[in-house]
């Protein structure tokens, strides 16, 4: 199926959408991953606060929402967050369209790479990001925890 990639506008009114996408992307992680998603702790109005610091992109198929990502601009890089696609969507090029948008976007404002991080336990993001490019640069341990709880990932783009 056809799909757009458009940049999220200002004055975007559908972050109610783009919520409920997230969190039925992110839905699968519950039990999985520890600690839990940062996802639970969205809301409309932090979305709509996200995008007033970074640099949205939404999917279309038609009028329907069917993935995001969000890029933080950085000194050096741009930090890729909350990638997500339909889960009836997924394995159709969603994702990679979207990391290419933040590509350009990161070409655009002349950045050097772009960074993100997948926890321990989603050993297929992991292998879609490296698909994508992406190589293992550190693992770092959420507060309160003993291990490693997530992968930091960095593509170098030109």
């Amino acid at each position: 199926m056809p799909f757009s990639i458009d940049r999220i506008p200002a004055g975007f009114g559908r972050w109610d959408e783009v919520l409920a996408l997230i969190m039925s992307a992110f839905a699968f992680m519950d039990g999985v991953i520890d600690p839990p998603s940062s996802a639970h702790l969205l809301t409309v109005d932090g979305l709509r606060d996200k995008a007033g610091r970074e640099t949205g992109f939404v999917a279309l198929d038609g009028d329907r929402i069917v993935g995001c990502v969000f890029a933080l601009e950085r000194a050096d890089d741009l930090y890729v967050g909350k990638l997500a696609v339909a889960p009836d969507r997924q394995g159709q090029g969603i994702g990679r369209r979207l990391m290419r948008a933040v590509e350009g976007l990161a070409l655009d404002h002349g950045k050097a790479a772009l960074e993100l991080q997948t926890r321990i336990e989603l050993t297929a993001n992991h292998a879609a990001f490296a698909r994508l490019g992406f190589h293992e640069t550190a693992r770092t341990v959420h507060e309160g925890h003993a291990r490693p709880t997530s992968i930091t990932m960095r593509k170098v783009i030109s």
